[in-house]
């Protein structure tokens, strides 16, 4: 038998580092469809179970995920839409409020109500200029809302990739599912392990800390309309999107609006707003939280905060669900070298 010849080791270390370089190429390459990528794997395993139900109405592959992809247009994109144009006008009137000279009339008529809070900003702002930093404010904000309208073309080309690898992660599942396993250095069991754990950390924290997020917002948005606090939407929205950190989130946004409403002469409403947030919008999340998330997303609460925080801080709004994927495949990584180190002992 003839012996093949023995590669030099350094023929080896070169094919490594130009595979490391070449992968490298390539994240560069898709670093700007990130977020489409991300979007597109965390609808793909959120509605599989729908879409499992669809396969079995529609059977051409093809056809059942142009069908899904209708469905998903029709029902999360376009409302989607609609919400943040009405967000932005919102955002758009608050900005132009805070420029206005009358705001900050009232603003310094507030503070000559209540003595004591006076000195206490005083206290504060004594190297301030108050007026300029409110206008600074207002400026920064503008200049933020207006670059994310000029960037609207950004977002529909993400929109549309999204939508576009969405109806491949659809239609051939079994054909990706089967590549990232042959990728990974891990035995069928652990793949396996591991594609569960981070299929199931995707669905916590798309569905449940997402629906329970959402829900904290309807519920917050209710009652801002019932004590008639203006920029309904703006706000339930902004609950919506803090009440994504797990326990404190939606109080970060409800409070001060309470405070604001004290403030401005209104105590009953205040009343009625801190104890609407803080028995109800910001209880729900205790209860709804083991129900919806508890079961799937082995983890304890510390550890999903700061995996959220610094997912966020780290990859922007996408950190949310990258966040907790990555220390979940840490941790799933760990509890694999722990089982074989235990198997190499006896």
């Amino acid at each position: 038998m003839q012996l093949q010849p023995t590669r030099p080791p350094w023929n080896q270390i070169t094919l490594f580092l130009l595979t490391g370089g070449t992968l490298l190429v390539c994240a560069f390459i898709l670093q700007p469809l990130f977020s489409a990528i991300v979007g597109a794997v965390v609808l793909a395993v959120a509605l599989q179970t729908p879409y499992d139900w669809l396969a079995t109405k529609v059977k051409n592959r093809s056809a059942c995920a142009a069908l899904a992809l209708v469905i998903v247009i029709l029902a999360i994109i376009i409302p989607c839409f609609f919400l943040a144009q009405e967000i932005v006008q919102q955002a758009i009137v608050a900005v132009h409020a805070l420029r206005q000279d009358a705001t900050h009339d009232r603003f310094f008529a507030l503070l000559a109500q209540h003595p004591a809070l006076t000195d206490r900003v005083q206290s504060i702002t004594d190297s301030l200029d108050v007026d300029d930093t409110i206008k600074a404010t207002a400026a920064f904000l503008g200049r933020r809302l207006f670059w994310l309208l000029g960037h609207s073309v950004v977002v529909i080309t993400q929109l549309v990739f999204l939508l576009f690898i969405l109806f491949f992660l659809f239609r051939d599942r079994e054909i990706t599912l089967n590549f990232v396993r042959s990728l990974l250095p891990l035995r069928d069991d652990e793949a396996t392990e591991l594609l569960e754990r981070v299929d199931d950390t995707i669905k916590a924290t798309a569905l449940g800390r997402l629906t329970i997020a959402a829900i904290q917002g309807i519920l917050a948005g209710l009652g801002y309309w019932v004590l008639g606090v203006p920029g309904i939407i703006l706000w339930a929205f902004t609950t919506c999107a803090f009440a994504m950190i797990p326990g404190v989130g939606a109080v970060l946004v409800w409070a001060p609006i309470a405070v604001y409403l004290g403030l401005s002469g209104h105590w009953g409403k205040a009343a009625l707003l801190a104890v609407w947030g803080g028995v109800i919008v910001s209880t729900i999340d205790n209860i709804l939280y083991p129900i919806l998330v508890g079961s799937h997303l082995r983890a304890h609460t510390v550890t999903v905060l700061l995996s959220i925080i610094g997912g966020v801080a780290v990859f922007g709004i996408t950190g949310i669900i990258i966040g907790p994927v990555s220390f979940t495949v840490a941790a799933t990584l760990l509890d694999i070298w722990r089982a074989r180190s235990r198997e190499s002992a006896s």
